[in-house]
């Protein structure tokens, strides 16, 4: 061996790039935490100015002028950024649980839950996502827009009961109460396998629907149990679960019996593909209508993580969503999982 030569360095190259990466996180969490406090004080500093002095809004347009004069090339100090932060304050100072929270995502993100976001619940449901799954701008955008939450707070599962907690939020996310399949061509008296061939001839269509971290795997998916044929209408893979994901498709009202076959279905599954990294296979039976009550009743015994949601053909929200919403208290006891 020559005598500069030197071997085995590579574990300590690798502990050295984690390190940097961690360091090079760490400062941006930080310099986010510090920019999200500067806009706080100065949201602070502009409301208590304009209560001592009575000014208006149009305080803010000299503001700005000003402080890009002396803060050249700048970004952040525009009439309408500094007239955000002055909001910012005022939406988050009375709230203990949120005003810390709220340091812990980024401005931008900040200001779509703020400005789309009508009570303190449902911000504290888009900050906590976007804090654990690091959702951009964009994709925060677009679950506001789709009305995640109140879909989430909607949606029927028994995934708090079957699944355990680091999959449980995902997995709800996964799960929407309604699915809006207005890309299927379907003649007056549909049956199941019409509406089952046009999900999967318009493929693409239907697994943006289905929320974007779905592929697609096969339909009338044949398993054996035992002498007998089990036949899956869909089945697909959730990349972010890293779980199979069987659909049953109704056309009718949902009935109890189609739990205990999706049962059937998951236990075959689990025991015949799924592969052994793989977290349990889980269950989601699309009906035209459902009876939410009764739906809790047919889940609350399952040992199979399933999920029940309806279909419509067409984009439209129902009037009553609002008025389905569970109470503020159950709201608050449900985002409590996001704390654990």
């Amino acid at each position: 061996m020559k005598k500069n030569e030197i071997y085995g360095y590579e574990p300590l190259v690798d502990d050295l790039k984690e390190l940097i990466h961690k360091k090079q996180y760490q400062v941006i969490k930080l310099i986010n935490s510090e920019t999200i406090n500067l806009y706080w004080e100065i949201g602070e500093e502009i409301y208590r100015q304009q209560q001592e002095k009575g000014w208006g809004k149009s305080i803010v347009q000299v503001l700005s002028v000003e402080l890009q004069k002396e803060f050249p090339g700048a970004k952040g100090y525009s009439a309408a950024n500094l007239w955000r932060m002055r909001n910012f304050y005022l939406t988050y100072r009375n709230s203990e649980k949120l005003a810390p929270m709220v340091r812990e995502i980024s401005w931008s993100n900040n200001i779509i839950i703020m400005e789309k976001c009508k009570d303190d619940l449902q911000r504290e449901f888009y900050i906590q996502m976007t804090k654990r799954y690091g959702w951009t701008k964009r994709i925060l955008t677009n679950f506001v827009e789709a009305q995640t939450y109140e879909k989430y707070l909607l949606n029927q599962t028994n995934f708090d009961l079957v699944l355990p907690v680091e999959q449980r939020v995902q997995a709800k996310l996964a799960v929407k109460d309604e699915y809006t399949f207005d890309f299927a061509e379907l003649s007056p008296e549909y049956s199941e396998h019409e509406l089952e061939m046009q999900l999967v001839n318009n493929i693409r269509a239907f697994l943006i629907e289905m929320g974007g971290d779905y592929t697609y795997i096969g339909n009338q998916y044949h398993l054996m149990a035992g002498n007998r044929d089990l036949y899956i209408d869909l089945l697909l893979f959730h990349r972010r679960l890293r779980s199979l994901i069987a659909i049953e498709l109704k056309i009718g009202e949902f009935e109890a019996e189609y739990a205990g076959k999706m049962q059937l279905y998951l236990s075959a599954l689990d025991e015949q593909v799924k592969l052994a990294d793989e977290n349990p296979s889980i269950g989601i039976i699309i009906c035209k209508s459902k009876d939410k009550t009764y739906v809790e009743y047919a889940l609350k015994n399952s040992n199979s993580p399933i999920g029940v949601a309806t279909y419509k053909l067409r984009n439209t929200l129902p009037e009553d969503m609002k008025a389905m919403l569970p109470e503020p208290e159950e709201i608050a006891k449900r985002l409590k999982i996001f704390e654990e």
